[in-house]
């Protein structure tokens, strides 16, 4: 007998909480319309108590996706689950996910409470919950280092007071998967009403276990899995959405499950949270690694050739792996052009914005000979930001490098209606360049991360850089593409110094933890 495995995207939540990853409004709009172009069940748009900005994101997604289930987090208590009931409000399909931790030591430690104290909060968040929706989850934080009767007897309770679905997160990825299997088996079996909910799992990849997690406890009963595209989340990550579909849909033959997505979004999906995010996938990365359907061994090359399954479980293909060109050019209209956003899910909200995309696709086609949509994605990033959020903007720049000499930089932006000049030295033209960019705007924020990639292949590819810097509490990620490399770094830095200046303090990300 197989049963629907729930899919639970938490990229927008868990994801965001990658040091650096925080993803704009529109950023997560953007995303949220490729997950529900992947039909994923339930997508957990955020933490709307977190922020102004992540209740407006989550709103945002909420009227923006109508297929799937948008969801917020809330912590056990009153003020938490109001935001997420009137973020979730436009939704189609809403969901309130709230949590409460349950481990001796989170309990002791951090909540201060009694277990009498914790089984009470949690029942009451339902009934608050509740008052916006039927469709509400609950998650014992920490479970997997919780006591089994305690979890038996919480779990009881809050679906009593009208929990659907209950989560059993492992949430510093502690469990091992026989272990944890074991743990979901004899919930399952010892909670005297857990037929009348979704048993659901979310588990941390501290020990690289995350997706060997989720996968035994799929074959103990759980029916929903909780999971990021590329495995993205704080500190070592989440289980990787990608890999646990695939996992199910290639071994069906243990896994009595299959999952209602549409694998051929998968690739599409990993690339544009990268591109976002900033966080690059390695190369042999399962599913969606550079590298992940090569094959360099002679004998390797010789057995596909032959027949393909001699090394390969899946075929590229059914992930998004295509050979998927855009085929415009200089002479292409605005038309053809905006008929290939729409089909890659990028939304132009204005002919403003359609002129200015336009025109930079125009001056990329100068340069390059064939353009490839991982381009056209670069691009409509390159150029996102809301014009009032942009301070400082590229004027000009000049780098100047040769063997034997310091390497030197000028650069002129504009900032405020004035045009500000400033020329640095540095060990490379890099450095040069950034230090330049420091004396304009004297930001004192540390670089925590300089990272280039890529974007398509070829010399005459676009470079993808991302910049990471951090100011006191806060940490942002920019991003710049330009076929000169160069250029890139600086359009990347630039956008990380506009984000400093104009994104809104959020509260620690770490709060909405499960």
């Amino acid at each position: 007998m197989t049963d629907r495995l729930v899919i639970f995207d938490t990229t927008l939540r868990d994801g965001e909480q990658s040091p650096g990853a925080s993803m704009t409004r529109e950023e997560k709009v953007r995303i949220a319309r490729q997950l529900e172009k992947m039909r994923v069940d339930v997508i957990e748009a955020g933490f709307a108590a977190a922020s102004n900005g992540d209740f407006e994101a989550v709103r945002a997604v909420a009227e923006a996706v109508r297929e799937s289930t948008v969801c917020s987090l809330a912590r056990a208590n009153e003020n938490d689950i109001r935001r997420a009931g009137e973020a979730i409000r436009p939704a189609v399909s809403g969901r309130i996910h709230t949590f409460i931790a349950t481990s001796p030591i989170h309990m002791e430690k951090k909540l201060r409470m009694t277990s009498d104290q914790v089984v009470e909060q949690a029942v009451k968040a339902i009934g608050w919950a509740r008052e916006y929706t039927d469709n509400v989850e609950f998650s014992a934080e920490d479970a997997g280092r919780s006591e089994l009767d305690f979890l038996c007897r919480i779990f009881e309770q809050v679906i009593k007071a009208g929990a659907k679905t209950i989560n059993v997160p492992d949430t510093v990825g502690y469990n091992l998967p026989e272990q944890f299997a074991g743990l979901v088996r004899s919930l399952i079996e010892r909670v005297p009403n857990s037929d009348q909910v979704v048993w659901s799992v979310h588990c941390h990849n501290d020990l690289g276990l995350a997706v060997a997690n989720s996968l035994a406890a799929v074959a103990a009963g759980a029916r929903q899995v909780e999971c990021t595209i590329n495995g993205l989340g704080e500190r070592a990550g989440n289980a990787s959405m990608e890999e646990v579909v695939m996992a199910v849909r290639t071994r069906a033959d243990l896994l009595p499950v299959y999952t209602q997505i549409e694998t051929t979004q998968i690739v599409p999906a990993s690339k544009l949270v990268s591109q976002i995010t900033g966080y690059p996938v390695q190369p042999n990365k399962a599913i969606v690694g550079a590298n992940a359907f090569a094959h360099e061994s002679g004998i390797h090359q010789d057995g596909v050739l032959k027949h393909r399954e001699t090394y390969e479980i899946m075929r590229a293909e059914d992930v998004g792996w295509t050979t998927n060109r855009l085929t415009l050019g200089k002479l292409s209209g605005r038309n053809a052009f905006r008929a290939r956003l729409q089909e890659l899910g990028i939304v132009v909200t204005s002919e403003e914005q359609l002129n200015a995309a336009f025109a930079r696709f125009k001056a990329l086609a100068d340069k390059k000979q064939e353009i490839f949509d991982e381009d056209l994605q670069a691009l409509m990033s390159d150029g996102s930001a809301p014009l009032e959020q942009e301070h400082y903007k590229l004027v000009a720049l000049r780098v100047c490098s040769e063997t034997g000499e310091i390497p030197c930089a000028v650069v002129t932006l504009a900032a405020a209606g004035d045009e500000l000049k400033a020329e640095s030295s540095g060990s490379g033209p890099v450095d040069a360049v950034f230090k330049a960019l420091e004396k304009i705007a004297v930001s004192e924020a540390k670089l925590l991360l300089y990272s280039v990639n890529a974007i398509t292949g070829g010399t005459d590819a676009q470079g993808e850089v991302t910049v990471r810097l951090s100011k006191g509490e806060r940490v942002v990620n920019g991003q710049g593409a330009d076929t000169d490399i160069i250029t890139a770094s600086a359009k990347a830095y630039i956008n990380a110094l506009n984000r400093l200046r104009s994104g809104a303090p959020r509260l620690d990300p770490q709060g909405g933890a499960v």
